[in-house]
């Protein structure tokens, strides 16, 4: 049986720490950092969040979360000062590096913030410390990348002064089932001693349970496949999309049909976005092709999510033409700007691909979205966001984000659509034998 040559070795480092002995110090306060940070202080008395944006650290000391993640009431019963001074994180016994680890405009992982995160880290390492890392990479990050930061900026020997480990997030943004206490929390470390003192910490706040993984690389790869995995599936969904648009049939007919078998997998076509299913696939084959291997099914799949929004756009199109629509005169509005319902986050939405295929088409649409703040909607996408009450006589409405707000009854979405015009229901979201007869319905 084949062995990694990274499992965990027999030693360990020196110092070994009570639980409730540590002093934590999340570092990155964003969607998974915050939830983290808040959770390690409903159970340990010393922990502090760090950030490096002032503004942030400003309004979660007024007792506000800038993503909405954490209601306000939650913030203050706890016990958790916030900071920006790196400085504050002197007396830190156990860091939580939460940041984001996204990729270029060439599918390339950007670790700067990673990089950034650990010289800020290695400035107030103390000997004894363990820095446990959570954001996504690819195999060998934490101990080729991070550590060698850690000893530069620091001064101590990694293995014997301080030890390094990686317990991937898992942390669902808008999710309020799958909460950090409620999902199995992987981790893993250098030696078996710092392994037992992260797993301490990690099972005294999660109550689902902890899983050992025998190797740093172990873990890091089970994140980056976790949603490679995820990422594929949908893909499958988006090409069958396409092929039963072709064939002139209803996606959401065909899959409810399958899914009346025992083992048929409940995936659905859609618009992959998000910092962790359209972007986590890269880390992956970008490390598999440093080791001379070209990744076909991932690569593959990943062209398929990353085309889908300007097939939306396309559809659109020829459909107003089939209307007999002329283009340039075409009133669109688009409904929805964030990468998924409910949450207020537009990274990596693919929404903005569709409007830009519009646009192509001097088409200039109007968008709204009820949850993303108008001022990052521009300074992120660089559009503006138009008035709900603005969307009336419209050719065409692509439903492209199914927000709560949007299924209330006095938002009537089809009656914001001229008689004989064009509903555009990516994500089936709505019932077309409840909609107006008069309009041209099209769902992925």
């Amino acid at each position: 049986m084949n062995r990694s040559t990274t499992s965990v070795p027999a030693q360990a480092p020196k110092t070994v720490r009570a639980p409730e002995e540590e002093t934590i110090a999340v570092i990155g306060l964003g969607y998974v950092g915050l939830p983290v940070a808040v959770g390690m202080a409903r159970h340990f008395d010393s922990v502090i969040g760090f950030d490096i944006d002032k503004e942030k650290v400003a309004t979660l000391q007024k007792g506000r979360d800038p993503s909405g993640e954490v209601d306000g009431g939650v913030l203050e019963d706890v016990d958790l000062p916030f900071t920006s001074a790196v400085d504050d994180l002197a007396d830190a016994t156990f860091f939580i590096v939460t940041v984001p680890t996204p990729i270029d405009e060439n599918n390339v992982p950007d670790l700067s913030s990673l990089r950034a995160a650990s010289r800020s880290v290695g400035r107030v390492l103390q000997p004894g410390s363990v820095v446990v890392y959570e954001s996504t990479v690819y195999p060998g990050v934490t101990e080729e990348v991070c550590g060698p930061i850690l000893e530069e900026e620091s001064g101590l020997d990694q293995g014997t002064d301080f030890a390094v480990g990686y317990s991937p997030e898992r942390i669902n943004p808008g999710d309020e089932e799958h909460t950090l206490e409620r999902i199995v929390k992987v981790v893993s470390s250098e030696d078996e001693a710092t392994l037992d003192r992260v797993a301490a910490v990690y099972d005294t706040v999660v109550d689902a349970g902890i899983h050992r993984a025998p190797s740093i690389r172990v873990a890091e790869a089970a994140k980056v496949i976790e949603n490679a995995q995820r990422d594929l599936n949908i893909a499958l969904m988006n090409e069958l999309a396409l092929i039963f648009d072709r064939l002139n049939l209803r996606t959401k007919e065909v899959l409810d049909a399958a899914n009346t078998k025992w083992n048929f997998l409940p995936f659905h076509p859609g618009l992959v976005g998000g910092h962790c299913i359209g972007v986590d696939p890269y880390y992956l084959t970008t490390k598999a092709e440093e080791t001379g291997y070209h990744p076909q099914v991932i690569l593959a799949g990943r062209r398929i999510n990353d085309n889908m929004g300007r097939f939306v756009a396309q559809k659109t199109v020829k459909l107003l033409i089939q209307n007999s629509v002329t283009i340039n005169e075409a009133r669109v509005g688009v409904l929805g700007l964030t990468f998924k319902e409910d949450v207020d986050d537009v990274r990596n939405s693919r929404v903005p691909e569709v409007v830009e295929e519009l646009q192509e088409h001097a088409i200039t649409p109007l968008v709204h979205d009820p949850m993303a703040a108008p001022e990052s909607v521009e300074r992120e996408l660089g559009l503006e966001v138009n008035d709900l009450a603005e969307f009336k006589e419209l050719d065409a409405l692509i439903y492209a984000v199914p927000h709560e707000a949007y299924r209330h009854d006095d938002v009537d979405l089809p009656s914001r659509v001229r008689e004989g015009g064009v509903f555009i229901d990516v994500k089936s979201a709505c019932d077309p034998d409840a909609l107006r007869d008069d309009l041209a319905y099209w769902s992925l």
